[in-house]
């Protein structure tokens, strides 16, 4: 791989002020429904570009409609609260003339105060372990359509590849797949970016449904930060599926660091449906 991802996400991720709190973001060339972490991430990082000396601690995000390639998506953020403590922003992304994205957020004063955390599952570390882009190609045919991500993962309990069902619950360990800079916001968003990926598959594993059997949309997400993330090392993500129902999914995860620090908390409901004829 040449190495070209991680940078152009970068770039993807600094965007443009056109106005008091008005973002221009790129999108990228492609084929098919853009990433939807994607734009949570440019969301994120809008709000972030309007305040100061606060920490986003959580995000609330609906997916309205599917964002498309090689369209340039607005981001309009409004300003709901500067309190002593806290501050909120709502920011509605939007395509072509039409709201795709919608996502509220609250940033925090750094603070001391209470402190806890369950024990973070064992798992095996990351070195040796199957790397989630060439296990999706091998299903979907071959070496040839590896593709090239930004967000290294590393897949601790594969899908089975012939549809076996299996419990739903996953690990998986990711970080960036290069050198970042040392810019808070970036690693913040990059943390975004990266919960969107490999939930679905968790709710797709006690049916059967791996690549190329299932096909699948979120539909909203949310993401509690409870420590400043760093994305240039591994972070190990874990995710369960307690319920799913007609056609909708829960996946719960969480993030910890190799310390076993746990920085994050991830809630999402996606739509996963069998294609005809699968």
């Amino acid at each position: 791989m040449s190495g070209n991802a991680l940078p152009k996400l970068l770039r993807l991720l600094t965007l443009e002020e056109l106005d008091r709190d008005l973002f221009l973001g790129a999108t990228p060339r492609g084929e098919g429904r853009l990433f939807g972490g994607l734009v949570a991430a440019q969301a994120a990082m809008a709000a972030m570009r309007t305040v100061e000396a606060r920490m986003l601690h959580s995000l609330h995000a609906y997916f309205l409609r599917p964002g498309h390639h090689d369209i340039p998506i607005r981001f309009v953020v409004h300003r709901i609260r500067d309190g002593r403590t806290f501050t909120t922003r709502r920011i509605v992304a939007y395509q072509a003339g039409e709201a795709i994205f919608s996502l509220s957020c609250s940033f925090a004063r750094p603070e001391e105060g209470i402190s806890h955390q369950d024990e973070p599952p064992e798992a095996p570390g990351p070195d040796g372990l199957p790397d989630w882009e060439e296990l999706r190609a091998r299903m979907l045919g071959g070496p040839s359509v590896v593709r090239e991500q930004p967000v290294e993962v590393r897949a601790c309990d594969p899908d089975d590849p012939e549809g076996k069902p299996q419990p739903a619950r996953k690990r998986v360990w990711i970080r960036a797949a290069g050198d970042l800079p040392d810019d808070p916001d970036m690693h913040l968003a990059l943390l975004v970016y990266a919960t969107d990926r490999t939930l679905l598959s968790t709710a797709s594993r006690p049916h059967g449904l791996p690549w190329g059997k299932r096909s699948v949309a979120s539909l909203d997400h949310a993401v509690w930060i409870h420590r400043p993330p760093r994305l240039d090392d591994w972070i190990l993500y874990a995710s369960e599926s307690p319920v799913a129902h007609a056609a909708r999914g829960l996946v719960l995860g969480a993030m910890y660091d190799r310390e076993g620090h746990r920085i994050a908390s991830v809630a999402q409901e996606g739509l996963i449906r069998v294609p005809p004829g699968k």
